[in-house]
C-alpha cells in the first residue's frame, strides 16, 4: 500500500510536543481510575472502559500522528515511534508508519471497520430503546447473579415490570448476548455478529462507545487526539448509560435517568440524539484517518 499525496513532514520540536500533550491528557482522563488501581478498588462504571475495551492506560497515552506523517529526526535522534511495531526509521533518521507492514497484519479487520463505521453512520438513529438493554440483563434474575454489586432502584419485581411494560428493540449484538434467558424472547430484532454491518445505529448507546474499541482496533491509523476524543466520549455515555440502568447509582454521585418515567424517557432520548450526533462526527474521523492509508471497506 503506497499513499499517493506528498506526506506531511512534522519536524522534531513539533511532534515531541504533540507527543507530550497527548501523553499528559491521557494521564489526565485516567488519573483516577488508576489511582483506584493502586488501592485495588473497583469501580462499577469507569471499569468497563478497561476491562471490556482492553486497552490499558499506558498505551492510551501512547502519540500516533496517523498514516501519511513523516516524523523528522532531531538534535536527539529519530522519534521513539520508529522502535515500535508498524513503523519504520529512514537512513536520515525519519520515521513514519509502515503502511505495508500495518495492512499485510490488520488489513483485513482495519477494512471491516471502516465499513462498520460507514454503515452505521448512514443508518438513522433509532431513540425508542430507552436504555432497556440493561434492565433486560437483569430480567428475572436473582439478587446475587446481578453484574453490578449495587441494589436495583426498583427492586427486582419492579424492574422485571418495566421490562415486561415495554417492546424492546435493542440492535447491539454485544448488548443483546447478555441479556437474561427469559429476556431473549422479549427482544423485536435479533442481533447477531454475522448481521452487526446491517443492523447497527448510531442511536445505540453501546454503538456510539464501541467507537473508541474501533478506534483502538485501528491503532496507529488513529491520529493520538482522535483516540483521545472517542475515549472522552465513550466515558461519558457510560456514566449516562449506568445512570438510565435499573441500578441504584446513587453511592457513586450519579442521578437516575428514570426511562420508566416520560421525563425520564425524553431526557434519554435527549441525550441519545446527541451521542449519536458526536459518535457520527468521530466516526467521520476515522473513516477520513482509513482514506489517508487508502483503504476500501471490505463487504458485508
Amino acid at each position: 500500500m503506497t499513499i499517493t499525496a506528498s506526506p506531511t513532514r512534522l519536524p522534531a520540536p513539533s511532534w515531541a510536543a504533540a507527543a507530550d500533550e497527548h501523553a499528559a491528557r491521557a494521564d489526565a482522563l485516567t488519573a483516577a481510575h488508576r489511582a483506584r488501581r493502586s488501592r485495588g478498588e473497583k469501580h462499577a462504571v469507569e471499569d468497563f472502559l478497561f476491562e471490556y475495551y482492553p486497552t490499558k492506560p499506558a498505551a492510551l497515552r501512547v502519540w500516533h500522528p496517523g498514516a501519511g506523517v513523516v516524523l523528522e529526526a532531531g538534535p536527539d535522534g529519530p522519534s521513539p515511534l520508529g522502535a515500535t511495531r508498524w513503523y519504520s526509521t529512514d537512513d536520515e533518521g525519519a520515521v513514519t508508519l509502515d503502511l505495508d507492514a500495518f495492512l499485510a497484519e490488520r488489513g483485513e479487520s482495519a477494512r471491516f471497520l471502516v465499513g462498520l463505521l460507514g454503515a452505521t453512520a448512514a443508518r438513522p438513529a433509532f431513540t425508542g430503546c430507552f436504555g432497556l438493554h440493561e434492565w433486560a440483563m437483569v430480567y428475572r434474575e436473582a439478587d446475587d447473579e446481578h453484574r453490578h454489586p449495587l441494589p436495583l432502584r426498583l427492586g427486582s419485581a419492579g424492574t422485571d415490570a418495566v421490562v415486561e411494560s415495554h417492546r424492546i428493540r435493542c440492535t447491539h449484538f454485544d448488548a443483546f448476548r447478555f441479556f437474561t434467558p427469559d429476556a431473549t424472547s422479549r427482544n423485536t430484532l435479533e442481533p447477531t455478529r454475522a448481521n452487526q454491518v446491517a443492523m447497527e445505529q448510531p442511536g445505540c448507546l453501546h454503538a456510539a462507545m464501541d467507537v473508541y474499541k474501533w478506534a483502538t482496533k485501528l491503532g496507529p491509523l488513529v491520529p493520538g487526539d482522535l483516540l483521545l476524543d472517542c475515549f472522552d466520549l465513550a466515558r461519558e455515555i457510560r456514566y449516562t448509560d449506568m445512570a438510565a440502568s435499573p441500578y441504584d447509582f446513587s453511592s457513586y454521585g450519579l442521578t437516575p435517568v428514570a426511562i420508566e418515567t416520560p421525563e425520564g424517557k425524553a431526557e434519554y432520548v435527549a441525550r441519545q440524539r446527541s451521542y449519536a450526533e458526536r459518535s457520527n462526527a468521530l466516526r467521520a474521523r476515522l473513516v477520513a484517518a482509513c482514506d489517508v492509508s487508502g483503504l476500501t471497506p471490505s463487504s458485508p
